[in-house]
């Protein structure tokens, strides 16, 4: 080990114990197969949607779904925002999200896509969300990350409780660029 890697370690050894230190929370969702309709989702034990961690998951699940599907994920999305259902603004966001064939961009965080796989995640399907110092920066909202198999940093997905306590889609950053596919990458 040469004493740049040694640095290198000792300085994510580091960061890793800062994080835990400010109350970094992870939570893993594992999947037997993706919800094809909105019965489907919310038979889900997710979808009692009691802590942010699992509107997220659901979230990725809807997006998965809309790269599929354009109505049923709308229909999912709809659910999991609450009382604020997609605005036509939106729905054109992410309807140029998944224009030119980028539909693998939300599977690309599940554990197991790669670009070198085509963002094709392992069975069954798994994600991890977490938290940092910042995810709770405004009261009643919670800002989670998560790691894509194609982007050097993780994304951010904020969600908004609701006065009963459940918690909704509010916002989200995962469909932003991340590596093309080996398959689609001409230099590859």
């Amino acid at each position: 080990m040469s004493i740049f890697d040694k640095l290198k370690k000792d300085a994510a050894s580091a960061v890793t114990k800062a994080a835990q230190s400010l109350g970094s929370t992870r939570e893993t969702f594992t999947f037997a197969a993706l919800p094809e309709s909105l019965a489907e989702l919310q038979a889900l034990p997710e979808a009692a949607l009691d802590t942010p961690f699992q509107t997220a998951a659901l979230s990725l699940c809807a997006l998965c779904a809309y790269a599929a599907d354009k109505q049923i994920g709308t229909e999912m999305l709809n659910w999991l925002r609450g009382p604020r259902p997609l605005s036509n603004q939106e729905i054109s966001f992410l309807n140029d999200r998944f224009r030119d064939g980028k539909t693998y961009v939300p599977f690309s965080y599940f554990k197991g896509a790669t670009p070198d796989n085509d963002y094709t995640p392992s069975a069954p399907f798994t994600v991890t969300f977490f938290t940092n110092a910042y995810s709770d920066a405004n009261e009643g909202y919670k800002k989670l990350l998560v790691e894509s198999g194609g982007a050097d940093n993780p994304r951010e997905i904020v969600l908004r409780m609701r006065g009963d306590g459940k918690w909704f889609l509010w916002d989200q950053f995962l469909l932003v660029g991340i590596r093309e596919p080996k398959s689609a990458d001409p230099w590859a």
